[in-house]
């Protein structure tokens, strides 16, 4: 936890001093505005640490004020950052190709900045109405394992992270767009919780109060360990959702459902324990994995018929989706994992930090599994 702390602070705290020194450069602010901007700075970079703390002291509205300033502007800067940087290669190509100059619209510095802002501030905009316009994604797969003319149908959500930052009316938009697709059976592939304790009231009694023919199944994620594993435990299973920890077990009549600790968690580095559980699963049913991370093991290939996964929230703010690419390769939605395994990997349901999405809608996903056999 302390080399993540002192990564945070060097990288976002980093960012922050030279977009701050360029700004004062570029416009020749004097005093007393440099100080205020520093102070401002500090504050937003040291606004997740005093949420915590906040939170450990059970101050949850003061904790609930600092998070939306703290991770609005977390996502503000975020664009902001990335235009200038964008803009400034942009400005280099063209200068390199000679275009600026032979048309005489060389920019400025001020201009590059100016323009940055606008294109951070419009960003900002569209990406906090964007995070609240959860899309419905329909997947149909064929399957030789379900008899003709039966239909199995899966809701998943991912990344839900329900905290200070998504409470009741966002958790009631999904409950009412679950209902409507009447499943037989939601799981939940982890990050159910965020790193933040307050703002859980009452939200286990609403998810408990979903009930469906073949019940509820979930994984834990990353944020289930930052949040407290006892704590999101207790959560989850007040909730109504059976937690599937490096086990399977059957569901109905032709699903087999198996899933995998994180490994954020204690004992969830172990490579071989996702083999050994899905060599044990019997063959002849849909063999459905839930696992946090979209990531396929070689030698699982084969073994399940889809994998489920969030974890990556597309990037949830472009263009972060580059660097989640990069770290986790695996396409977005469904792609073949191999020898007949499927994997699908959500967007995600809530956000985490910044209220905002760009170019990543949350998804509520639901999987229509049928026969691949003709009556």
């Amino acid at each position: 936890m302390l080399l993540f702390l002192l990564c945070y602070l060097a990288i976002y705290g980093g960012a922050h001093a030279w977009l701050l020194l360029r700004v004062v450069r570029c416009f020749g602010l004097g005093a007393p505005v440099p100080a205020a901007l520093t102070a401002l700075g500090v504050f937003m970079v040291a606004a997740p640490i005093l949420v915590r703390i906040l939170e450990h002291r059970h101050l949850e509205v003061p904790a609930k004020i600092v998070a939306y300033l703290g991770y609005l502007w977390m996502g503000f800067f975020f664009l902001f950052l990335s235009a200038t940087i964008g803009l400034d290669v942009l400005r280099l190509l063209l200068a390199w190709t000679g275009w600026l100059t032979e048309r005489n619209l060389v920019p400025g510095e001020p201009q590059l900045l100016g323009a940055a802002l606008l294109l951070a501030l419009a960003g900002s905009l569209y990406g906090y109405f964007e995070a609240r316009q959860i899309r419905v994604e329909r997947v149909t797969l064929k399957s030789s394992k379900l008899p003709a003319g039966e239909r199995l149908r899966i809701v998943q959500v991912s990344d839900v992270h329900l905290g200070l930052m998504v409470g009741e009316k966002r958790l009631a938009r999904i409950l009412a767009l679950v209902r409507a697709e009447k499943p037989d059976l939601l799981v939940s592939t982890g990050d159910l919780v965020d790193g933040q304790r307050d703002g859980l009231q009452d939200r286990d009694q609403e998810l408990s109060a979903l009930q469906l023919t073949l019940g509820k199944f979930a994984v834990l994620g990353n944020h289930e360990v930052i949040a407290g594993l006892d704590h999101s435990i207790a959560f989850t299973e007040q909730a109504g959702f059976r937690l599937l920890r490096n086990e399977w077990l059957p569901v109905g009549d032709r699903l087999a459902l198996a899933g995998v600790d994180d490994p954020a968690l204690p004992g969830g580095g172990d490579k071989g324990a996702e083999a050994r559980l899905l060599a044990a699963v019997p063959q002849g049913r849909f063999v459905l994995l839930l696992k946090h991370r979209p990531k396929v093991e070689e030698a699982s290939q084969g073994r399940f018929d889809l994998q489920l996964s969030g974890h990556v929230h597309k990037g949830q703010i472009f263009p972060f989706n580059l660097i989640t690419h990069f770290v986790y390769p695996a396409k977005l939605g469904l792609s073949e994992a191999g020898a007949g395994s499927h994997l699908y990997v959500s967007r995600g349901t809530g956000t985490w930090g910044p209220p905002i999405r760009v170019f990543a809608p949350p998804e509520v996903t639901v999987f229509d599994i049928v026969s691949s056999e003709t009556r």
